[in-house]
């Protein structure tokens, strides 16, 4: 029996029922994990995706875009097909696509995490025969802290930057993780965010998140004290005339990829936060396990050192490409992010 899926130059292709899962360019039909600018890319004639999602996606790649939500766990047909949508963990409307025909499931991940986050529904594990995961954080040396420390550790850097006259500037995704952060710190006050993160704090209020209030930053009145502020924006933002505004400054970064000593030095940052809508090491092999899966194809991130890994478990794993092997700071994708 030929494979569900296939990898090809536009990425995951399933033949039978003609249609790619997060594909690399326009395709007629699109079946998609999550918003992302690395899953998700605009122009395709037709986009499925789950129903949580739907106005992320919408924003991602056009209002005119045609794209049918399905709630999770809902079948639908595809060319005599049955796919599905299922909770990944990741942000706010991400999924598993579960493909079964003939008897035989595949589920191709996307990105996703184990950890509880207020701001998604949380992953849900799918039996399978093959599963397609990302290992983005694919080494053992990634092992996130519990969040309540992270979440305390802002919020004493934040208090140390007040009590020396220095506005708090704290970089992270504009989508996915920036809301995770205002989730975490509901209740503190004065909050200020860059244009590309406060349009997709208005989604995520509109789909029903509970959010820390925010002000957008040039919305703020000129004799507003920076000094007291948190300022949430895009790693993109790091060092533009854009933060001139707010005086002096101390900088932080909120990332899986703080866990590595020297990162926050390359980056020239203050403070580095250890917080990542993706699974670490622990998370990636309970996720495998709990799939049940024979087959695993390994992709975005890690690849090689994960399917080597898994080999030596007994697994059939295979490393497959991706034009994306990072967490993307995804704010260069954004036309709403020129403005500030």
């Amino acid at each position: 029996m030929d494979p569900i899926l296939q990898l090809t130059d536009n990425g995951l292709y399933c033949p039978a029922g003609d249609f790619y899962v997060d594909p690399w360019l326009p395709v007629d039909r699109a079946v998609i994990t999550h918003a992302h600018a690395d899953h998700a890319y605009p122009g395709s004639r037709a986009y499925l995706t789950a129903r949580p999602g739907e106005t992320l996606l919408r924003a991602r790649v056009g209002g005119e875009a045609k794209i049918q939500a399905l709630d999770y766990g809902e079948p639908v047909s595809l060319n005599g097909l049955r796919v599905s949508l299922h909770p990944a963990g990741h942000i706010l409307g991400s999924a598993q696509v579960r493909i079964e025909s003939g008897g035989e499931v595949w589920v191709v991940s996307g990105d996703y995490k184990l950890e509880p986050d207020p701001t998604c529904a949380a992953f849900e594990p799918v039996a399978c025969d093959t599963f397609v995961t990302e290992s983005t954080f694919g080494l053992p040396i990634y092992r996130w802290p519990p969040e309540a420390e992270v979440f305390a550790d802002i919020q004493a850097w934040w208090t140390a930057n007040q009590e020396a006259g220095k506005a708090s500037m704290l970089f992270a995704y504009s989508l996915g993780k920036a809301q995770r952060v205002l989730a975490g710190l509901a209740g503190a006050a004065p909050i200020y965010t860059h244009g590309a993160v406060e349009n997709f704090c208005r989604l995520y209020r509109e789909a029903g998140i509970a959010l820390a209030p925010t002000t957008h930053a040039t919305s703020a009145p000129a004799a507003t004290d920076w000094s007291r502020a948190l300022i949430l924006a895009p790693p993109s933002a790091n060092g533009t005339p854009w933060m001139r505004r707010f005086g002096p400054i101390s900088t932080g970064f909120v990332s899986g990829w703080m866990r590595i000593r020297g990162a926050r030095r390359r980056r020239s940052l203050d403070r580095g936060f250890v917080l990542s809508d993706h699974a670490d090491w622990p998370g990636l092999m309970s996720a495998i396990r709990l799939s049940g899966a024979t087959r695993v194809w390994v992709t975005h991130g890690y690849r090689a050192p994960v399917a080597q890994w898994l080999k030596q478990q007994g697994l059939d794993a295979v490393a497959i490409e991706t034009h994306f092997e990072n967490e993307q700071d995804e704010t260069g994708a954004e036309p709403a992010e020129a403005e500030p």
